[in-house]
């Protein structure tokens, strides 16, 4: 980052000013690597690969290549069972800033492993450590997109705290479902199995479909910050997303009702 930063200083801002300047930028062994990586890079973004990109940067860079694969892109969320010995998925939300798909447990849960493949490039939050291992093993299949993760990239910019504390911190508002979290998502599903209560199962998607929403929110603040300590942000700052149509809403009779339950108990 050091040397990149440096070679901005002299006022090198796009790839051919850097070729044919690299000679008094880098030492011979770098130019010689440099030219093959940028040459690579051509070919494989002109191949559409982001996983060449995702496999070469470190995870807290991988909002480097979002702009040029977005329209790859899915935004993923999963919800379970919450019992960590016998744990299954209960739904799975995608939203690839158009459309949203939802899967449910016995009821058209396994179209999600023809969907996922639709795309290239698989956002989440804390999705290397949790959904994608998840999903591999319950579905056998194994997720070759490129992952970019907002766990890392925000954590390196100063935002923990979880999905719903990052959200806080950066201004994205939950509406109706602030303070539901992934706890009382296990409970709304404990509902709708053992009471067959429908309301439970859409206030449940539409937790797990706000998720996936406001990853793109995220990741679009989080590019836009970043881009601005670079030389280019002028021209690429991205607009910030509209919010879709949601196909469902959170009851919030049944969330009182489970909340009161949970209290008594």
């Amino acid at each position: 980052l050091r040397t990149e930063n440096r070679i901005w200083d002299r006022g090198i801002l796009d790839w051919t000013e850097f070729t044919e300047n690299a000679g008094s930028l880098l030492s011979r062994r770098q130019s010689k690597t440099a030219a093959k990586y940028i040459d690579e890079s051509h070919k494989q973004l002109g191949g559409e690969n982001p996983v060449y990109f995702a496999d070469l940067l470190p995870a807290g860079l991988h909002w480097r290549f979002f702009p040029e694969f977005r329209r790859q892109s899915v935004y993923l969320d999963i919800e379970t069972t919450g019992m960590e010995s016998v744990s299954a998925i209960t739904t799975i939300s995608m939203y690839d800033g158009n459309r949203i798909r939802w899967y449910v447990d016995g009821d058209n849960l396994e179209s999600f492993v023809d969907d996922i493949f639709n795309y290239k490039v698989v956002i989440t939050y804390n999705g290397k450590g949790f959904d994608i291992p998840f999903i591999e093993n319950q579905f056998r299949i194994k997720l070759n997109h490129a992952h970019i993760d907002l766990r890392y990239i925000l954590a390196g910019m100063g935002f923990k705290g979880g999905l719903k504390g990052c959200e806080r911190q950066l201004g994205v508002d939950r509406g109706l479902l602030a303070g539901v979290d992934g706890y009382f998502a296990v409970l709304l599903w404990n509902d709708y199995i053992r009471n067959g209560t429908d309301r439970a199962l859409e206030t449940l998607l539409a937790y797990n479909i706000e998720d996936t929403v406001n990853l793109e929110k995220l990741m679009v603040i989080a590019y836009n910050m970043k881009i601005k300590d670079t030389p280019f942000h002028r021209q690429n700052l991205l607009d910030f997303p509209l919010s879709p149509v949601l196909p469902f809403q959170p009851d919030l009779l049944t969330i009182e009702r489970i909340k009161r339950d949970l209290f008594s108990w």
